[in-house]
């Protein structure tokens, strides 16, 4: 390798680094909130997002609301889910993300050569949900099936005889078996995936 090759395989080894070092820092940062569905990876979704209220406004249930001020410039404005207080229902036709222009949230391509009318597009994987043992009221010993039917997610939230367990493979983090949830605090956990991931 010549002199100038040398020193541009340093520059670009260096430039590599560089951007590792700032997703690792945008990825910790959005250990704090959830975005809604089918979001880019979060350095990506922050180049792409225009903070048009446009996911916002199209959400039937006002799940979708727009970060504060107060995070900072570079996420002020961006839309997170707020799965704490209430579940997305991940409407059918997907709304808010039909809604966006940007492509910061986009629904995954179709496979060529196959019919896509009788095909639904793979749920987005949003949150972890995280059932609270010391709280949920039937691992308690009181009797509790409110959250029975609430999961959109087939076979992603069971009954092992009278405990409810989700399936961490198949559950989407939507939130909705927290929603309808009656134990005071909430029984079900819900944590960004970035946090699950230990960013």
């Amino acid at each position: 390798m010549n002199r100038r090759g040398f020193f541009k395989n340093m520059a670009n080894k260096s430039a590599e680094k560089s951007t590792q070092s700032i997703e690792k820092k945008v990825n910790r940062r959005a250990a704090n909130w959830i975005r809604p569905p089918y979001a880019l990876d979060e350095a990506e979704f922050l180049m792409a997002c225009t903070r048009c209220d446009r996911c916002v406004e199209a959400c039937p249930h006002q799940v979708i609301f727009k970060l504060s001020d107060r995070l900072g410039k570079a996420v002020s404005g961006t839309p997170a889910l707020d799965l704490l207080k209430k579940g997305c229902h991940q409407c059918k036709d997907w709304p808010c993300v039909n809604a966006c222009n940007d492509l910061a949230l986009v629904l995954p391509k179709p496979v060529p050569d196959i019919d896509q009318s009788e095909i639904e597009p793979e749920l987005p994987m949003m949150a972890r949900a995280e059932i609270n043992s010391k709280v949920c009221l039937p691992y308690n010993g009181r009797e509790c099936d409110v959250c029975v039917d609430s999961c959109p997610v087939p076979s992603a939230l069971t009954w092992d005889m009278t405990l409810p367990i989700i399936n961490l493979l198949l559950c989407t983090g939507c939130g909705m078996c927290r929603e309808v949830c009656v134990a005071d605090p909430k029984a079900v956990n819900i944590r960004s995936l970035h946090n699950s991931l230990g960013y």
